[in-house]
């Protein structure tokens, strides 16, 4: 059904088809139809995941990118995600890259965005996450794993990249009460100069300053950090280095990739397109050969959660044997649809 769906909507621009999408689902939900979207798609018992402290439904999440503002957190929840990240959020809120800024790749199962951490800024999405949290309390030892939420958190577009840790720091704060962990984000090529980011001195002032923040909570929230598949082998092992060093409470691997090489798109087609990191299906192979890289020089210990082209059960199952605690979809959440947490669930039972 969803593929016929699909053929439809894709005759329309990908960022409308996204919050029209979404919007339709929050619809349903409040005329009281959570409960059907939950007996279609949620998947029918747990499967019981961890990372670290915290406890997960289930080891299939949403990854940031999708609901930057936390507007849908109880539209996902009913289709079964066991955790979704918010974010990218900013300390200001800011308009993101020129549309259009969204493309789609059928003939390669891909997308292309440029976005530009479009986000309506920390103050609001914080709100926002205070109203969900009156409800779903942040999970604590001994509570009932519900939906966990992620915080990405990244600088403002206008924000030097010296003076970027003031921008961690801000999101890290407001959002610290209401999210169970936190994603640094200084992976995203959409932002200029936002990757040089990921040497190893300017990480371990950024993280290491978040640390002593969070080491003075009374709970303190996991922090992740998100990255590139495009980094180098020396690049990667700086990252292992400092996460073994501070004891970083885990990685995201990966974020989106600015290589094109070996996609079925015509080149002029790519062309046109311009700039902007790919996700979906390409980018599937090279994150898993920097997970499995990283569980090897770490010997797991460095929990990882991964994306990266992830649309079906072997999909998650290969991230999974390959070391991961838990696995992203964003991308094959748009081709395969609604079902995709249920069939993935289903699929790793077997």
């Amino acid at each position: 059904m969803y593929v016929t769906l699909r053929k439809f909507l894709f005759r329309f621009p990908p960022e409308a088809v996204h919050y029209f999408a979404m919007n339709s689902l929050q619809l349903l939900c409040s005329l009281g139809l959570k409960g059907l979207l939950r007996g279609a798609f949620k998947p029918s018992a747990p499967m019981p995941a961890s990372l670290g402290r915290l406890e997960f439904q289930n080891p299939v999440g949403l990854g940031a990118g999708f609901d930057k503002n936390a507007r849908w957190l109880r539209e996902l929840e009913a289709l079964g995600f066991g955790f979704v990240e918010i974010g990218t959020v900013t300390p200001i809120a800011q308009a993101g890259n020129d549309k259009p800024r969204l493309f789609r790749l059928p003939q390669d199962e891909a997308l292309i965005n440029r976005m530009g951490f479009n986000n309506d800024g920390v103050e609001v999405v914080t709100n926002r996450l205070k109203a969900w949290r009156e409800k779903h309390p942040v999970q604590v030892k001994g509570n009932k794993p519900g939906l966990v939420i992620g915080g990405n958190i990244g600088k403002n577009k206008v924000t030097p990249n010296e003076d970027a840790w003031k921008d961690y720091e801000i999101c890290f704060k407001e959002l610290h009460p209401y999210v169970d962990y936190f994603v640094v984000n200084v992976s995203s090529p959409n932002t200029p100069g936002l990757r040089e980011l990921q040497e190893k001195e300017s990480l371990r002032k950024i993280l290491m300053h978040l640390q002593m923040i969070n080491n003075g909570k009374a709970h303190s929230k996991p922090i992740l950090l998100k990255i590139a598949p495009d980094l180098t082998t020396e690049q990667i092992d700086d990252v292992i280095d400092l996460s073994m060093e501070i004891q970083l409470d885990g990685l995201v691997i990966s974020n989106t990739t600015i290589n094109r090489s070996g996609l079925v798109t015509p080149g002029d087609q790519l062309e046109k397109i311009g700039a902007g990191g790919l996700s979906g299906k390409p980018v599937r192979g090279r994150a898993t050969e920097v997970l499995r890289y990283v569980i090897e020089k770490t010997n797991g210990s460095v929990p990882v959660i991964s994306s990266g082209g992830i649309f079906t059960a072997a999909d998650a199952k290969e991230k999974l044997d390959a070391g991961a605690a838990l696995v992203q979809v964003w991308t094959g959440f748009i081709y395969e649809g609604p079902s995709i947490v249920k069939k993935i669930v289903n699929g790793l039972r077997k």
